[in-house]
């Protein structure tokens, strides 16, 4: 089977079955690819190789060109498992979260000194840390800082984190990373229950502005 993805848009993040996968992409176009093939998030000299898919493993393709983009697959695709649909709200309407009714309901500690809400996330910012809430079944942009290095501590919600080229699933509570300045880092959290926000405390070094941020892949920006 195969499927066409347009400029600037990424399949969905599936698991593979029990039989190997292979996807198959014309050559002169794998230069414009981000690939994640189970825990390795390629950003650069892909090849024919590294889009074979093992058996359980998860996948996703992400195409950078300004193009759209023929993907092809050795078998149906459609009986994997989906643990990502990064454009499930693509046609609904989006609110930004209140921050006053987030606080109660949540129970955001005092303190803050700024609040970044959006519709799919919400940023508390303390002196000296944010709290960042990621709604269920959404992700933030894979992003690249210029001018900071970020630490980040998941505190709940076990999301699915791009550390650099590796990927980490369904993390578990009191796990750090750090993201090194110029190196890719993403959030997303899989959950369904409308409830389970993940919430990852954020520590930064260097210059902190948000217009240092370059979002290589920004799901919520639909095209």
């Amino acid at each position: 089977m195969n499927e066409y993805l347009p400029p600037k848009r990424g399949t969905f993040l599936r698991k593979n079955d029990t039989n190997e996968l292979v996807i198959s992409i014309n050559d002169n176009e794998l230069d414009d690819i981000f690939l994640i093939n189970g825990t390795s998030f390629i950003t650069k000299n892909l090849s024919a190789k590294d889009l074979i898919i093992e058996p359980h493993n998860y996948y996703m393709i992400i195409n950078n060109s300004k193009k759209k983009i023929q993907i092809n697959y050795n078998h149906d695709i459609l009986i994997h498992d989906i643990i990502y649909n990064p454009y499930k709200y693509e046609h609904s309407k989006k609110l930004d979260f209140d921050p006053e009714t987030f606080k109660k309901v949540y129970n955001i500690p005092e303190g803050f000194i700024d609040v970044l809400p959006k519709w799919y996330s919400i940023k508390f910012t303390y002196p000296n840390y944010n709290l960042i809430y990621i709604k269920p079944e959404m992700g933030i942009s894979i992003q690249v800082h210029h001018l900071r290095s970020e630490t980040w501590e998941v505190i709940e919600g076990k999301p699915i984190i791009i550390n650099g080229n590796k990927v980490f699933y369904f993390v578990k509570n009191n796990t750090y990373f750090e993201n090194s300045i110029n190196t890719y880092h993403s959030v997303i959290n899989p959950n369904i229950n409308p409830e389970n926000f993940v919430l990852i405390k954020e520590k930064w070094k260097g210059k902190f502005d948000e217009e240092d941020i370059e979002r290589v892949y920004n799901p919520n920006k639909y095209y």
